[in-house]
């Protein structure tokens, strides 16, 4: 992680003071501000580290990987500034804007399926048909790290107290890789999940004690969308995470206002997740005066 080539492309985003939240919940609240990177996600960081680990051999040979979103525009960017080839996967239900977007930064994108399941899976079979590496969303020690650098960045921002960190879950990688540097570097401090209720992966993996496949995901909050809990993340985030927090589409959208009313930028519903999940343990756990 402290090895992890980011900042080629990412920017060290600021940690912002939230002075309405702070006054309102009486705690201390800070947001990251992943959505001011080029690609407004934190997906790039993973997907330039795992990119540019490859052999030259494998960059000639190209990437190649699945989304419909933000980690679809991090392998564009990062393959195109690498000087890659890469191929985009993208469901038939993308929204042309998403589409566009990809391409804008270099990729190639195919359409295929009407779920990210199906992209998936055929983003596999075409890896192995033309030979490319691909770059997993989450699933992958370098993507891992890659996004493990958000976690260094705020204990460089913010080196006196911190109380908990909360954390937004999909497939998992954000989360394992900012567990992974925060628990070893300032092991006092709480990692703390949050998901949506009707996608909540992790969370029922941690009660299973094993990954489990949900049947059906809500896709309100798309962005972590995810059936299933990757392995890696998984692996490391059952012996890091200190708890897992659940909310509703409701407190979703009342912290995208949440963050429009301390910062007048509009945020998408994977990215105010973590802070309806801080709202929401500030509240059960009768929390105040922390960071």
């Amino acid at each position: 992680m402290l090895r992890a080539k980011v900042y080629d492309v990412a920017q060290e985003s600021p940690l912002d003071y939230a002075p309405v939240l702070t006054k309102r919940f009486n705690n201390q609240i800070y947001l990251k501000r992943e959505d001011l990177q080029p690609v407004f996600s934190f997906k790039l960081r993973g997907a330039y580290n795992k990119i540019a680990s490859l052999s030259d051999q494998e960059k000639q040979h190209g990437v190649i990987a699945a989304s419909a979103g933000n980690h679809a525009q991090g392998v564009a960017l990062s393959a195109t500034k690498l000087g890659i080839k890469s191929l985009i996967v993208m469901p038939q239900t993308t929204p042309e804007i998403k589409v566009n977007s990809v391409r804008a930064w270099g990729a190639k994108v195919v359409l295929h399926g009407d779920s990210f399941d199906d992209a998936f899976l055929h983003a596999k079979e075409l890896a192995k048909q033309k030979n490319m590496t691909f770059v997993h969303p989450y699933d992958d020690p370098y993507v891992i790290a890659g996004q493990g650098t958000v976690a260094m960045e705020i204990l460089r921002q913010k080196t006196d107290n911190i109380d908990a960190i909360f954390v937004p879950v999909g497939g998992g990688g954000l989360i394992s890789g900012i567990a992974v540097y925060a628990k070893f570097v300032r092991p006092e401090i709480k990692i703390i999940g949050v998901e949506p209720d009707n996608s909540d992966c992790l969370n029922q993996a941690l009660k299973a004690k094993r990954r489990v496949t949900l049947k059906q995901v809500g896709l309100f909050a798309d962005g972590v969308a995810v059936k299933q809990i990757g392995k890696e993340p998984f692996r490391l985030a059952r012996n890091l995470v200190d708890k897992v927090i659940t909310v509703n589409t409701d407190e979703i959208c009342a912290a995208i206002k949440d963050i429009f009313d301390d910062t007048r930028s509009v945020a998408e519903p994977a990215g105010a997740l973590a802070l309806a999940g801080l709202k929401k343990y500030v509240e059960t756990e009768n929390i105040n005066e922390q960071t």
